[in-house]
C-alpha cells in the first residue's frame, strides 16, 4: 500500500514539473512549482520525515515562492504572454493533482506505516538537531553559497527593472 502511495506521489510531483518547464507563463510556472514543492513534502511524510516535511513547505513552499513571484512581478515577465484560449487541460489537471497530493499527505499524517531501514535509530530520521548539525557543520559552505546566489539574484533583477523603467522614461 505505501509503495502505491509513493508512485502516484513521485507521479505527480514529477507531473508538476513537467507542467512547470512547459507553461509558458511565469506566473503558471510558480504555481506549478508550489505543487511540486508540496509533493515532494509528502514524500518527506511518507518516508517518516515530518519536520523535513513542514520545513519544505515553510522554506520552500512559502518563503522561496513569495521570492520568486516578488522577482516575476517586479520584472513584469507575466505580461504579454496571456493566450486567447489557454491550456484547457491545466486546470483539470491541476485541480486532481492538488485533490490527489492532499489526499496522500492526509494519509501519511494520520497513517504512518513502517519506518525506513536505515542504521541510524528512528528518532535521529530527520531530527532538528542532527539536521543542524549537518547544516552547519558538513554542508554549511554549500547552505551560505545559496543563500549567497538568491540575494545576487535578487538585487541582479532589481538592477534590470530599474535600467529598463530607466529607459521607458526616455
Amino acid at each position: 500500500m505505501e509503495i502505491a502511495f509513493f508512485i502516484i506521489t513521485a507521479l505527480l510531483t514529477i507531473g508538476a514539473a513537467v507542467a512547470m518547464v512547459l507553461s509558458h507563463n511565469a506566473v503558471h510556472s510558480a504555481l506549478w512549482l508550489v505543487l511540486n514543492f508540496f509533493g515532494v513534502a509528502v514524500l518527506y511524510l511518507l518516508l517518516n520525515a515530518p519536520f523535513l516535511a513542514m520545513v519544505q513547505i515553510t522554506v520552500y513552499a512559502g518563503a522561496i515562492m513569495v521570492l520568486f513571484l516578488f522577482v516575476i512581478m517586479l520584472l513584469g515577465s507575466e505580461q504579454g504572454q496571456e493566450e486567447v484560449n489557454g491550456l484547457p487541460w491545466q486546470t483539470p489537471v491541476a485541480l486532481v493533482m492538488g485533490l490527489l497530493l492532499v489526499v496522500m499527505a492526509g494519509y501519511a499524517l494520520f497513517f504512518p506505516g513502517t519506518p525506513v531501514p536505515t542504521t541510524q535509530t528512528p528518532n535521529e530520521i530527520g531530527a532538528p538537531d542532527i539536521l543542524a548539525r549537518k547544516l552547519f557543520s558538513t554542508y554549511l559552505l554549500p547552505f551560505e553559497i545559496t543563500s549567497v546566489l538568491l540575494l545576487v539574484a535578487l538585487i541582479g533583477a532589481v538592477v534590470l527593472t530599474m535600467k529598463s523603467r530607466e529607459g521607458d522614461r526616455v
